[in-house]
């Protein structure tokens, strides 16, 4: 039994997420004031994902664009609907310090798979699904290979890597490699479209 695994890295999570949020505290209050007058009284941005064993739970981020729409009631492109505070909060990756909360809960890790949509759960390869063997994460071994610059099999590719290869010194070197991508902005697409394209199912068996 890997201890690290099963009790180590648990009690870590829980302590960085605690501490953490008392340490940014101010940051966390002062973006959630100004997003409440930004997003008419919604600094925060809820959605259901698939975690470990593809149990669904609510991740909560915070909002950076708008619920605006155009004169049919279609919501604007994405682009237009990010707010001045939610690009900074982008750019940052400050819209994932909420996720500090679910890590809190039970929910997720610091490190792991990114959780994705429950829609998504039927699309996966025998393969890919392995991917919700382990809590998913704020940061993971795809995010820094690659973020949203690498193909949805790409990303899948390393999430698999990282439940095979799970230990204290893999995750050290997540970290690091995230505080740099963060830091000089490595690896982000900066096409139009800010999100990754839906992932429509995989072409393996």
């Amino acid at each position: 039994m890997n201890i690290y695994k099963t009790l180590i890295k648990r009690i870590f999570d829980f302590l960085a997420a605690f501490i953490g949020l008392l340490m940014i505290s101010p940051l966390f209050i002062f973006l959630v004031i100004s997003l409440l007058i930004l997003n008419n009284g919604k600094p925060f941005f809820y959605q259901l994902r698939a975690g470990k064993n593809g149990k669904l739970f609510t991740i909560i981020k915070f909002k950076t664009m708008t619920d605006k729409t155009d004169n049919e009631g279609n919501l604007l492109p994405a682009m237009e609907r990010v707010t001045k505070v939610g690009s900074i909060c982008r750019k940052l990756s400050l819209d994932e310090l909420p996720q500090l909360i679910n890590i809190i809960k039970g929910d997720m890790s610091l490190i792991g798979p990114r959780p994705l949509l429950p829609e998504y759960l039927e699309r996966y390869s025998k393969t890919q699904n392995r991917r919700h063997e382990v809590l998913p994460g704020i940061t993971g071994w795809a995010q820094v290979n690659g973020r949203n610059a690498i193909s949805w099999e790409q990303k899948f590719e390393y999430d698999v890597y990282y439940v095979d290869h799970q230990s204290f010194a893999l995750d050290l070197k997540i970290i690091l490699k995230t505080i740099d991508k963060v830091i000089n902005r490595k690896d982000i697409n900066n096409s139009d479209n800010i999100d990754m394209p839906e992932f429509k199912g995989s072409t393996e068996s």
